[in-house]
């Protein structure tokens, strides 16, 4: 009886090995020089497995699930224009992270070790802490460039580059170029920032102070102050502490680098504050958030950072999204939000590197293309890599929310970036 327990156990610990082996190599498979089918995880001779990261829900009600949307309408097209090289994309769907570092991890591990994919794309959420997990493992990864974890990991890809950089790296001065025009100029103007006291929000401190400051804004708060796990009831505080940011003096603009829960309380105490500066935030462009009064009377008047062109542009690649929502809506009108497409164009920048890669696909090849991809006159502008790892692509557009309808305040536009200190 013992030496078939033991042949076991010599057997599995074999077995465990030849696993360890694989993991530390990039999670392949044993097989013939060439072989990609053989040889890489997720990959088989006639398809390509991917999945997705996601904050579906949130403490808060905020959700993203319609990142997963935009996701699936892109590679719905790309099957149907013939796959990549010849193999179809196949989408497992996105995992729900409730924008919960643990959950974010779990989902990370869930994605590679049990469903087996070759990339993750799209990710998006407040929270990264999968993102070691994957680039140990030597998975691509795409999403929106927000977190730290999208600027100088090799396998870890900003749809629209690197937006947190740390020093050596540029800013994508979209925000503050735009504000500025809307003020007839940034000359002798102030600007007070406000973020959720968290690592994203005190990144997003950081950069925008510098940004705003080197397009010639007078910084006149700056806090991530606001707790992250939950929408104050009272934002008195708050207020009083950014109308007395300049010397007693309301600066000229209130930044927020917050989600739509914190934004639409913090701009109505604002609003019944007396307050009639420019509102700011990079989250509020959703019809959705229209169905109710208060929520439209909070955003009313408030310009939205969009990092791709909006869809109010005539740009016939705009056209193609629509086209492509629809039909992954099984040919149903629905509202457009930026969450589908954070989801469409982490999806596009993987098929279009992917496309590069050859029909040999592996995660060295993907790599390799992707050391030298660039392109041009896409929904947020032309990218490069491995630019993009470093910096933004530098693009953007301003809309505003007036009488019930999102109206374009300032173009999409490229503008220079600059050093970040």
């Amino acid at each position: 009886m013992l030496r078939p327990i033991r042949a076991l156990a010599a057997a599995a610990a074999a077995l465990a090995l030849v696993c360890a082996c694989n993991s530390a190599s990039g999670g392949s498979l044993p097989g013939k020089p060439g072989d990609a089918a053989a040889a890489t995880r997720g990959v088989s001779a006639g398809s390509i497995k991917v999945g997705g990261i996601v904050s579906m829900t949130s403490a808060s009600g905020y959700s993203k699930k319609d990142t997963d949307l935009g996701a699936r309408a892109r590679y719905l097209r790309a099957n149907a224009e013939g796959g990549i090289n010849g193999r179809t994309i196949d989408y497992v769907g996105a995992e729900d992270d409730g924008q919960d570092p643990g959950k974010n991890l779990a989902a990370a591990r869930k994605l590679v070790q049990q469903d087996k994919v070759f990339a993750v794309a799209p990710m998006s959420s407040v929270t990264f802490s999968g993102a070691d997990f994957l680039e140990q493992e030597k998975v691509p990864t795409f999403g929106w460039g927000t977190l730290p974890s999208f600027c100088g990991p090799r396998y870890v890809y900003g749809f629209n580059g690197c937006l947190v950089p740390s020093p050596g790296g540029t800013l994508n001065q979209t925000w503050p170029e735009g504000i500025g025009q809307v003020l007839g100029g940034a000359k002798g103007k102030s600007v007070a920032i406000i973020a959720n006291d968290s690592d994203a929000g005190k990144f997003g401190i950081r950069t925008f102070q510098q940004g705003f400051a080197g397009a010639g804004f007078e910084v006149a708060y700056a806090k991530a102050s606001v707790p992250a796990t939950a929408v104050p009831s009272d934002w008195s505080a708050y207020v009083k502490d950014i109308l007395a940011g300049d010397g007693g003096k309301a600066p000229d603009a209130v930044v927020s680098v917050m989600q739509t829960p914190n934004n639409i309380g913090l701009f109505t105490a604002l609003k019944r504050a007396g307050y009639r500066g420019l509102l700011s935030d990079p989250t509020d462009y959703d019809p959705a958030l229209l169905a109710k009064d208060t929520t439209r009377q909070a955003l009313d008047g408030v310009h939205v950072l969009l990092q791709f062109e909006p869809f109010e542009s005539a740009n016939p690649r705009m056209d193609q999204f629509k086209a492509d929502i629809k039909a992954a809506s099984g040919g149903r009108e629905v509202p457009l939000n930026m969450h589908m497409l954070t989801g469409y164009m982490s999806a596009d920048l993987f098929v279009s590197i992917a496309l590069k890669a050859g029909k040999d696909l592996t995660v060295a090849h993907f790599q390799n293309a992707a050391q030298s991809f660039s392109d041009t006159g896409t929904l947020v502008g032309d990218r490069a890599e491995p630019k993009g790892q470093k910096e933004s692509f530098g693009c953007g557009a301003l809309v505003r929310l007036k009488d019930g309808a999102y109206e374009v305040s300032v173009p999409f536009k490229c503008y220079e970036p600059v050093p970040f200190k």
